[in-house]
């Protein structure tokens, strides 16, 4: 684990590099001290609920359909501990570290809003687990995404009080026995900590922010895989002129075209082409890659301001204002808004495959290739080159089309229909890791198809930007002659295409940057 020093967070206004470096890291996360005196305050009104007269939600009452049962100032500890126990519901292999430290981290920026009624305690007990790096187990399913991500969030707090699982040093543990491996001593939860805990959108937020980043990256990727094949078919680079995407107008449309024709730049096939080539226009694929690429990108970049929004927003119930002394029940738990930025990601991606897996299509179709060998093998008829690794992109593209229908239009009731209304936001983020896996291999077979396109025309040389992205796949897979076995090349392209390696190797300075968002 790393050890450098902790990004220090000021709840209402982290950013998305922020987030994007403890995803990607495991460079530990704190709040600002500056929030202690706000969240003082709200467990100061939340005490006075508790032992006052008046029903307040989740403080002196149960939970859900069991609001109307009055609790006693004897029984709010108790309440809150079986609140983290009863709610411990999940089911399914457990979330990745990174997923879970990221939920983390958005919990404390919640609560470090001083509108939860929740301790500095319990922040500070976050904040020493993820610099011991105490990662709680949390299975993967389990939440509708409503009143708040209940049951994987309630699996996150019982580590807090000494129960569930983590894991430490390379070992799955009871709770209790992790922190006290790491040194540190579980919390007593007071009157409204549990649920502050486990009310809130945080899983479904990690979800989602975690996806994003990985889609940008296949997206970034993906421009440098088309520029490849834009070059290995010989194609017209005069659709990627600025001023055809000046009179249209979209961000992501200009971002991308700038990038194609930026890494195209200096091509001596790109010259070629303009000398003695007969075609008018090329197809789709090619052709019109920065207004697809370019709405994907508007679209994740759409997603990212909405995600950022929620990371920093107060998701729990009830909320508690102490300044004016009231504790109000609200909806601020439910997830619509990540629901919806999940489906639309699940668009982008599903989108960003299937031009990809088309430009595949056109590179190993003689009839469509410019002069190029059938499926891309010097020898076809006794080599059948990459004709099954263009199936096999076919087929991740369909799947991930199958898995790009809407989650959030699937409402249905829960806990006795007190919650009658839900977002399905957790499994609207979390299917978008398995269509991101499917989308970093169809880009992957596009990265071995339009490099041995553009080998094929030598000795005429793509632009410097565009041979150090084929020198970079060379190190991991060497150049297909004869055939061989093809699913090791497809993984090791894959793997490329998801440690960012391509993106390195051209500079992410041409490609559009996710950050611009904020």
């Amino acid at each position: 684990m790393t050890q450098q020093d902790p990004i220090v967070l000021v709840p209402g206004q982290v950013s998305l590099a922020q987030l994007k470096t403890i995803y990607k890291t495991e460079i530990p996360a704190v709040v600002s001290p500056n929030c202690n005196g706000p969240m003082l305050a709200s467990v100061a009104c939340v005490d006075a609920a508790a032992n006052g007269d008046a029903a307040v939600y989740g403080v002196n009452t149960g939970f859900g359909k069991l609001a109307s049962t009055r609790i006693g100032p004897q029984d709010v500890a108790t309440l809150q501990r079986n609140l983290i126990l009863s709610h411990a519901a999940g089911f399914g292999v457990p979330l990745p570290s990174a997923v879970v430290r990221l939920t983390m981290v958005l919990k404390m920026i919640s609560l470090g809003r001083g509108a939860s009624g929740v301790r500095p305690d319990v922040i500070r007990l976050i904040e020493a687990m993820l610099l011991k790096n105490v990662v709680p187990v949390i299975p993967s399913k389990g939440s509708v995404g409503a009143s708040g991500d209940l049951a994987p969030l309630a699996h996150l707090a019982a580590v807090l009080i000494g129960e569930g699982e983590a894991w430490f040093g390379g070992e799955r543990l009871l709770g209790g026995a992790a922190l006290r491996k790491a040194g540190l001593t579980p919390v007593v939860l007071g009157p409204k900590e549990g649920l502050g805990l486990i009310n809130g959108t945080q899983v479904s937020t990690a979800l989602a922010l975690g996806a994003m980043f990985d889609a940008w990256s296949c997206l970034q990727a993906s421009i440098v895989t088309g520029a490849l094949s834009t070059d290995a078919i010989m194609g017209s680079t005069a659709p990627f002129r600025p001023e055809v995407q000046a009179l249209r107008g979209h961000a992501g449309q200009i971002a991308v075209a700038h990038s194609l024709s930026s890494l195209l730049s200096g091509s001596e096939i790109r010259e070629a082409h303009r000398v003695d080539d007969e075609r008018v226009q090329d197809p789709y694929c090619v052709r019109c890659q920065p207004q697809v690429l370019g709405a994907c990108a508007d679209v994740l970049t759409n997603a990212a301001h909405t995600l950022v929004t929620e990371a920093n927003a107060v998701t729990d119930n009830p909320l508690v204002f102490a300044d004016s002394g009231l504790i109000i029940s609200g909806g601020n738990f439910h997830a619509e808004p990540v629901a919806f930025a999940a489906d639309h990601m699940a668009l982008a991606i599903a989108e960003t495959g299937a031009i990809s897996q088309r430009r595949i299509a056109l590179m190993v179709d003689p009839a469509m290739n410019f002069g190029l060998p059938a499926f891309l093998t010097p020898r076809p008829g006794l080599n059948s080159g990459l004709m099954v690794a263009e199936v096999t992109s076919a087929a991740l593209m369909s799947e991930n089309k199958q898995r790009a229908a809407p989650c959030s239009v699937d409402s249905t009731p829960t806990s006795a229909n007190q919650e009658d209304h839900v977002s399905m936001a957790t499994h609207a983020a979390r299917r978008l890791f398995d269509m991101i896996e499917n989308l970093q291999a169809i880009v992957g077979i596009e990265l071995l198809t339009s490099a041995l396109g553009v080998e094929f025309r030598s000795p005429l040389q793509t632009s410097a930007a565009l041979n150090a992205a084929i020198v970079r796949l060379r190190v991991d897979v060497t150049r297909l002659e004869d055939d061989r076995e093809i699913a090791p090349d497809i993984a090791k392209a894959a793997a490329l295409i998801g440690s960012e390696a391509l993106i390195e190797a051209v500079g992410a300075d041409v490609l559009p940057s996710l950050e611009v968002v904020q």
